[in-house]
């Protein structure tokens, strides 16, 4: 969910730059940074956000630069009269120092006032429309990072099943690799066996190492997420419970694998779907 999108509008007497950033959240996490007089607005662009952003950690900003010769700040007159006559008066100094004076004077409490401006809700109604440009651009910026996101899954979850099936591949191998240690294992031991006992409890230790279902189960895991990101809906959070789903076959696989080449395997899918996960928290 990182994106960036702005708008830059000039008013009669103002700059007015607005700026929409996102970055990867499991939620919504809105920061809001506006001037004060356009406060009481806050609200409505918080839904605004929230309605047509989802998710992601964002934050907007108004940045308002004067561009006329009017000002809301002006010098309070009577105040730094009165500051100035009292610096003369403590400090016993004549006119001529009346500059350094005005410096000291103007930096004091309330030498200094600001007219509130007040709303103007048609200069509001302009902002607003270019609040709406901004969305629209970092909704933009979303559509196509995800483009390149969805080639990058796709290409990372061929790869998951090209593993698998190399998974698939060494499962013979590993069967006989089981049986060769375990009756090296006993021949070591030099003692006599029953070779019907044998072949019992060697059945035994191989179903509970059998990895069939898992790799069933991943198959489906695998395909289910191609289906999900074909879809037209908002599924970020759906896409990561299938990938929490993948990797607990893969995970399993790994623990049951008991055989070098398999693990090996295993290991590679881990880090592609290392890298889907890292990605993840960027789908909507």
């Amino acid at each position: 969910m990182t994106g960036y999108g702005k708008s830059v509008l000039q008013l009669p007497t103002k700059k007015v730059t607005i700026e929409i950033k996102s970055l990867n959240s499991k939620n919504l996490d809105l920061n809001v940074r506006i001037p004060s007089y356009y406060k009481e607005k806050e609200l409505d662009v918080r839904k605004k956000l929230a309605k047509s952003l989802v998710r992601g950690k964002v934050d907007f900003s108004i940045y308002v630069e004067m561009t006329a010769d009017e000002t809301s700040t002006t010098v309070n007159k009577g105040v730094v009269k009165e500051y100035i006559q009292q610096l003369r008066n403590t400090l016993f100094v004549g006119s001529e120092n009346d500059i350094e004076l005005l410096k000291m004077a103007i930096s004091m409490p309330d030498a200094l006032k600001t007219t509130r401006e007040e709303l103007d809700e048609n200069e509001w109604n302009i902002i607003d429309q270019h609040v709406d440009i901004a969305i629209k651009n970092i909704i933009q910026y979303r559509v196509d990072e995800a483009a390149s996101l969805e080639i990058d899954f796709r290409e990372r979850i061929t790869n998951i099943r090209k593993y698998l099936e190399e998974v698939k591949s060494f499962d013979a191998d590993r069967v006989e690799n089981v049986k060769t240690r375990l009756q090296k294992a006993i021949d070591d031991l030099k003692v006599d066996t029953d070779q019907n006992r044998f072949e019992q409890e060697l059945i035994y230790y191989l179903e509970k190492l059998d990895i069939n279902e898992e790799k069933v189960r991943l198959e489906n895991h695998l395909n289910y997420f191609l289906e999900t990101i074909a879809t037209e809906d908002s599924n970020g959070k759906k896409l990561g419970f299938i990938v929490q789903e993948m990797g607990r076959e893969i995970n399993t696989t790994g623990s049951k694998a008991n055989f070098a080449p398999m693990q090996k395997a295993v290991i590679q899918m881990k880090n592609e779907l290392e890298q889907i996960k890292e990605q993840i928290l960027n789908v909507l």
